[in-house]
């Protein structure tokens, strides 16, 4: 469950990636040291920065409340099926052993082979439904964190008007940006700011 943690939350960040240019920003015309050219016929100007997703990530303070959220629940899953995998392994040395030792007959020793192949299939069955809601919450986080990007961003850029704001991980194919164009810790500081965290964790 750990490596499926590790893999989901990768999965994030690269989804993360597509937020940025979905500002709503103002294609004004604003100081040439923060202008490109489009390149096109008839010189345009645009506005652009770009935000670190990895680092966004490690510092904004919902992302990592919910990651101590899941945290936790997967530590309370893996605890569970330990306790039931436990018990489970313990009468299953016992069938065993009292089947060697010879004191079931033949009736009663099939009907406890019946009765602990159920107890291993229940045990199956719940270990991939928690697996499952462990991935459906993920999914759930995941849309929640977008949403807020995305709505922070909208708002963000109604003073700041960009025209196009990209992002940049370890992954993404921005292999060279101006340090002077990286907005991410304006972007980390606004979010933080906004976000109210729950009292009870």
């Amino acid at each position: 469950m750990k490596k499926q943690n590790w893999v989901l939350n990768g999965l994030v960040a690269l989804a993360v990636i597509g937020l940025f240019s979905q500002c709503d920003g103002n294609k004004t015309e604003t100081n040439s040291t923060n202008n490109a050219s489009t390149g096109t016929a008839g010189t345009a100007t645009m506005k652009i920065a770009y935000v670190d997703v990895d680092t966004l990530l490690s510092k904004y303070d919902f992302w990592n409340d919910l990651n101590e959220m899941m945290m936790r629940k997967e530590e309370n899953a893996r605890a569970t099926l330990n306790e039931r995998a436990k018990s489970f392994d313990a009468e299953a040395k016992e069938f065993q052993r009292k089947l060697e030792n010879n004191a079931f007959t033949r009736e009663r020793a099939e009907q406890e082979q019946a009765r602990l192949q159920k107890k291993q299939m229940e045990l199956q069955e719940l270990q991939n439904r928690l697996a499952n809601e462990l991935q459906q919450e993920n999914q759930k986080n995941s849309l929640q964190l977008r949403d807020s990007i995305n709505s922070f961003l909208k708002i963000y850029n109604k003073d700041k008007g960009y025209s196009l704001i990209i992002s940049n991980t370890s992954f993404d194919n921005l292999l060279y940006a101006d340090p002077a164009y990286n907005i991410t810790q304006e972007i980390i500081d606004g979010l933080n700011k906004r976000y109210k965290p729950a009292t009870n964790k």
